[in-house]
């Protein structure tokens, strides 16, 4: 299974201060060569963490593939058309949120996702969708010409002793990957929760990123990615 490090909150101690440091970038770099297998950055209509200059800096820098997440809008449209990241993934967006909150509705202006998806393909981007593991929105996500799905995490990272949330990835990877949608998975993950979603065969790749930047303050940011790749493997193994 693929490990992409979401990096964005590198940035968050960045802005507290206005600074130069530390850089997004070299520690994406970092992340890469301790394991992760890919680079996920989330460019906010707010600016509040990742700017313009560090998706630049990320597209022209990384070895492995990088994934843009950001809102269904024009003037992101056209920042991913400009700069052609591997993958976009289109998420929920809203001011307030201190995080992203769910999955995207699909069912809302579908003509929007639709186009947007169309717009990315014709310049070579690999899209995804970030929903939740509802039966009719992973239905909905092949539909609209998605390649992928990332399925929302949270609930289960939330309760992961309700064996409901865990069910309920189960049955949205299988059926994403039955009408040939790649199946990926992300938010809340943690070395400690991360087990029960190896045993997830249909899921090819998680998006990790809180809890590396957390675990950074006290191992460093490899060390962190060690520690989740060693969980990841460790589960593996066992499964």
């Amino acid at each position: 299974m693929r490990l992409y490090i979401n990096i964005d909150h590198v940035a968050t101690i960045r802005q507290a201060r206005r600074a130069t440091e530390p850089d997004p970038v070299a520690a994406a770099r970092l992340c890469e060569d301790a394991g992760a297998d890919g680079i996920t950055a989330h460019l906010r209509e707010d600016r509040r963490h990742i700017q313009d200059a560090d998706i630049i800096g990320l597209r022209d820098q990384l070895r492995t593939p990088f994934n843009l997440e950001m809102a269904c809008t024009e003037e992101m449209i056209g920042i991913a058309e400009r700069l052609k990241p591997f993958q976009v993934t289109l998420v929920p967006e809203r001011r307030e949120e201190i995080t992203t909150e769910g999955g995207l509705d699909v069912t809302r202006d579908p003509g929007a996702i639709e186009a947007a998806i169309g717009r990315l393909k014709s310049v070579g981007i690999r899209t995804s969708l970030f929903i939740d593991a509802v039966p009719m929105i992973v239905e909905r996500s092949a539909w609209l010409g998605a390649d992928a799905i990332e399925l929302h995490t949270g609930p289960y990272a939330n309760h992961p002793h309700d064996p409901r949330y865990l069910a309920a990835l189960r049955d949205g990877a299988r059926q994403g990957a039955s009408i040939g949608l790649a199946v990926h998975a992300g938010h809340g993950i943690t070395v400690r929760n991360v087990g029960a979603l190896m045993t997830i065969p249909e899921l090819e790749e998680l998006n990790i990123g809180h809890t590396i930047v957390s675990q950074s303050v006290f191992v460093g940011i490899a060390g962190a990615v060690r520690e989740m790749r060693r969980a990841m493997d460790a589960a593996r193994v066992a499964s």
